[in-house]
């Protein structure tokens, strides 16, 4: 293959792929969106909404986002200490885009069982 076919990494000043790049993480939006929805929330709360996370891949997703600056980590040194994560300013602007997924997501979710069910009571009807 010669130098002007092979691919391409994605140009570096693309905004859409910088955005996208930091979502992409494994739970990242569905952490996202548990705050926009529920609001700020301890860990443990944070951990019993997103259920199938484990403690330590909440930790590093937590981490990234802050890292990010969509999270605020707020502690308070109580006994026991208080954490508490909310979204920050950037990570609230990203509040239509969330929506606008979710709502994308649950026609596409009905859109698809609406499909398994029609083809599931179309075999029935062949047999």
């Amino acid at each position: 293959m010669d130098v002007q076919s092979a691919p391409t990494k994605p140009s570096a000043s693309c905004p859409m792929d910088f955005i996208l790049r930091m979502l992409m993480g494994p739970w990242t939006t569905y952490i996202l969106y548990n705050l926009k929805t529920h609001g700020p929330q301890r860990f443990g709360e944070l951990r019993r909404r997103v259920s199938g996370i484990s403690a330590k891949m909440l930790t590093e997703r937590l981490r990234t986002l802050e890292g990010a600056s969509l999270v605020r980590r707020h502690y308070e040194a109580t006994i026991p200490p208080k954490v508490t994560y909310s979204l920050t300013q950037r990570g609230h602007e990203l509040d239509g885009v969330l929506a606008n997924l979710a709502e994308i997501g649950a026609r596409w979710e009905a859109e698809d069982a609406a499909q398994r069910s029609q083809r599931t009571a179309d075999l029935k009807a062949a047999d």
